[in-house]
């Protein structure tokens, strides 16, 4: 397997390759549609004075050039009958027309330089071809020349192009060198990220990473820190699901097992016969309920995206859930307050709401003291419903408040468990608050508790 530093450093030599490349494309560009027809008109301007110099000094014209060659020019002289003279360092290619010898000779100014080839990889102002020079007509005597000049850029800029090479090359290598020991700044703690999600794949949640960053990776490790803690959260709750559920089977599994083998014996009293079987029945029913309500939480959590909803009246839910806990409320003597407009309606699965209602209303039921009240008050408030089912009983501790909708949690495990409730209801009712998108809180006092539930009206 590649590094993530070998990769790094291919990443950085092919972005200098093509930068260098897409540099030297763009510089040539602008060299062959702006530079080039000023440095031909330039050099026309040089090879003019080169020309009226040799014209009025004709005796010393071959000192002359030699100097002209010297001082870092490539020259080439003809009168078109083969007599040819070069000065100074020689041209690459000999590639110049006759017919542009036989224009300057009839006085002609040859613009090589301005009508050089465009290429895109190929730069003119280092070519150093015959073709690519300027050219003027020289007047000597009787004898008619056609002298040919370009600058010799390897003798005029020979020593500022290896500074400049050099310049680049250390520039090249010192970046790609400092770039890399710059990178472990960024791989080490990807590097520590990646050790990390193999300890949580071995089940090890306990990890310490360094936060104290404020880029991109500090936020990844906070990040990755909260979902390690969820992670272990998760697995804790996964195995603390696992050991109730097991509990809450074996426990009555038990019962049914010890009750069915005394009611089997042909001694047992008809009227201790009649008890246990009643027993039997009632621990049935109890894992009914648990079975059922373990379903449901299965398809709550697995997707809602198939829920049916309809639009209803909550007045009239309300109604309908009263009347079904009416002869527990008169049972135990409890008031009962509804304040729900008649113009609220929700938008949502009436089924699933309507369960959310009678576990609220069920739970204050069953555990408020005889001649108690309980209150039911909904409003609107920016397009959402709050609905608050309040009841005056001796309220809940603080420290189970946080835990009221874990599952299986019981604020008084040996009266839950006696009442034959399984401890899903409220983890049940915030699964069906969730997916109508709204949300469910608890407060409470000495003087009562208050169950707030808000949902969204579309």
């Amino acid at each position: 397997m590649r590094s993530l530093y070998f990769r790094v450093f291919m990443i950085t030599i092919a972005v200098i390759l093509v930068s260098a490349m897409l540099g030297f494309l763009l510089s040539n560009i602008y060299y062959h549609a702006k530079l080039k027809s000023f440095n031909d008109e330039k050099l026309v301007g040089i090879a003019t004075q080169m020309k009226q110099f040799a014209e009025q000094e004709p005796a010393t014209v071959e000192h002359y050039l030699n100097n002209a060659a010297a001082l870092g020019y490539e020259i080439y002289v003809t009168d078109g009958k083969g007599n040819d003279q070069f000065y100074g360092r020689e041209f690459r290619q000999k590639d110049l027309d006759q017919k542009a010898v036989d224009r300057v000779l009839r006085g002609e100014v040859y613009h090589g330089v301005a009508e050089f080839p465009s290429k895109p990889f190929i730069t003119g102002f280092f070519d150093n071809q015959l073709s690519n020079t300027v050219g003027v007509h020289l007047q000597m005597g009787n004898a008619s020349y056609a002298l040919f000049m370009r600058p010799d850029v390897i003798l005029q800029f020979g020593e500022l192009r290896i500074f400049f090479a050099l310049i680049g090359a250390f520039t090249v290598g010192i970046s790609v060198l400092l770039f890399l020991i710059s990178t472990r700044y960024l791989v080490t703690p990807i590097e520590r990220l990646s050790e990390a999600t193999k300890r949580i794949a071995q089940g090890n949640y306990n990890l310490k990473l360094s936060t104290t960053r404020r880029d991109e990776i500090g936020q990844l490790a906070q990040h990755f820190m909260t979902m390690s803690r969820e992670l272990e959260r998760v697995d804790q709750a996964r195995q603390q699901f696992v050991s109730n559920v097991s509990h809450e089977i074996q426990s009555p599994l038990t019962s049914i097992q010890g009750f069915a083998q005394l009611v089997g014996d042909r001694d047992l009293p008809e009227q201790e016969r009649e008890h246990y079987a009643s027993i039997i029945e009632e621990e049935s029913r109890h894992l009914s309920l648990l079975s059922k309500q373990l379903l449901l939480l299965s398809s709550l959590e697995q997707g809602h995206e198939d829920l049916t909803k309809l639009r209803f009246s909550l007045r009239d839910q309300f109604r309908q859930a009263v009347q079904v806990l009416q002869w527990q409320l008169e049972e135990k003597e409890l008031l009962l307050r509804i304040s729900v407009p008649e113009s609220i309606h929700l938008y949502g699965n009436e089924v699933l709401l309507m369960q959310v209602w009678m576990n609220l209303l069920g739970n204050a039921v069953n555990h408020l003291p005889q001649g108690r009240s309980i209150e039911i008050r909904a409003e609107e408030s920016n397009a959402q419903c709050v609905i608050h089912i309040r009841d005056t009983g001796d309220g809940i501790a603080a420290e189970h408040l946080p835990f009221l909708f874990d599952r299986f949690y019981r604020v008084d495990r040996a009266r839950e468990r006696s009442s034959g409730r399984t401890g899903l209801g409220l983890a049940i009712v915030q699964k069906i608050i969730r997916i109508h998108d709204g949300t469910i809180e608890v407060a409470s006092s000495s003087e009562g508790t208050v169950f707030t539930v808000t949902l969204p009206q579309m």
